[in-house]
């Protein structure tokens, strides 16, 4: 039988919680025990050996496995650090072809067409999927041709895949709730959402998430404009400029998506940026910045390297037919004072 998380933690005599940080690369731990835990789960067969990026290989010796990829191309930086993931830890893998491809816009039918295109060339499939008709039913037809399909940071009902890969959107969404409401000094009211797109479930359930946590438990808060930025930094920073024109006594914005260094930039330019909280989602280099400086107050991650690395295990497995212990990626909030190593 595999070896199971827990056997990793009592070989080296540490707890599951702290294998489980070592695993998704948190802060922490000491060095010396993250590299006990790295090294008992090699030797256990947990994890191969590329220090981490996953479990031992599932497929047989001398087999091909090729992994196809859609992604959104742009400016979105955590898409851009995905990609990289993927084709660095695929790279990695004996006997494992992973390819990318990227769809310009936020374009269903596009996608759709791409999906479809991929019967017959591939074994297995993640996406970052618009919850639109064209692309359930692309999917659906390339489960039913065989192909294993993961979905990765935004999900879709409903649709025969083998796994979503990624963080509960909802609760994150709630999250944000929570330190906008904790930040907001007493007698301010207004906030403001941007959205990548909402045709995005995984977007549509953050907001869904904000919004009822303020109806819940912050009532004397309320949302005055929400914008869709299509992951442009462009337009976020010309959105956030004339949001901020039209509303000089805003209290906090929330940003679903991408963009964050668009909405600085505006904060930045209309001398806000230590009076307006700022939440966003992931944590790229340019984020760390506006953490460092004080624009951004905190950001919600999701850890693209430990998304990259379940959907590969994932798929490899599920296409070797290979039971898989799947240890996906946890809310995490990053302020100033406490962001990780690179």
């Amino acid at each position: 039988m595999r070896a199971t998380l827990i056997d990793v933690a009592r070989e080296a005599g540490v707890s599951p919680a702290t294998v489980d940080r070592v695993l998704n690369n948190r802060s922490g731990v000491r060095t010396r025990t993250r590299q006990i835990v790295l090294e008992t789960a090699q030797r256990l067969g947990y994890i191969g050996e590329e220090g981490g990026t996953g479990p031992a290989v599932a497929h047989r010796p001398g087999e091909r496995i090729d992994l196809h990829f859609a992604l959104p191309a742009g400016t979105n930086p955590f898409m851009q650090t995905l990609q990289a993931e993927l084709l660095g830890q695929g790279k990695a893998r004996d006997g494992i072809a992973v390819h990318v491809e990227t769809i310009e816009g936020f374009d269903p039918d596009a996608l759709a067409r791409m999906l479809q295109g991929l019967q017959g060339k591939t074994q297995g499939v993640g996406v970052i999927a618009l919850d639109h008709p064209t692309v359930r039913e692309a999917i659906r037809s390339l489960s039913s041709s065989g192909v294993k399909v993961v979905t990765i940071a935004s999900d879709i009902l409903h649709v025969p895949r083998v796994a979503y890969v990624g963080i509960d959107n909802r609760a994150a969404g709630r999250l944000a709730g929570y330190l906008v409401k904790r930040f907001v000094g007493p007698g301010r009211t207004k906030i403001a959402l941007f959205a990548g797109s909402l045709s995005y479930r995984g977007h549509e359930e953050r907001e869904m998430g904000f919004r009822h946590f303020l109806n819940e438990e912050a009532t004397g808060l309320h949302i005055v404009e929400m914008r869709e930025m299509l992951d442009d930094r462009e337009k976020a920073y010309e959105e956030a400029s004339a949001l901020l024109d039209r509303h000089p006594d805003l209290a906090a914005i929330y940003n679903v998506g991408a963009g964050n260094t668009g909405i600085a930039k505006a904060l930045k330019e209309h001398g806000f940026q230590k009076d307006v909280t700022f939440i966003g989602h992931d944590l790229t280099a340019a984020a760390r910045a506006l953490l460092l400086d004080g624009t951004l107050d905190a950001i919600i991650d999701q850890n693209p390297r430990v998304e990259a690395r379940e959907a590969l295990n994932i798929l490899t497995h599920a296409i070797s037919d290979v039971p898989y212990e799947g240890h996906p990626p946890r809310l995490q909030v990053i302020f100033k004072e406490n962001i990780p190593e690179h």
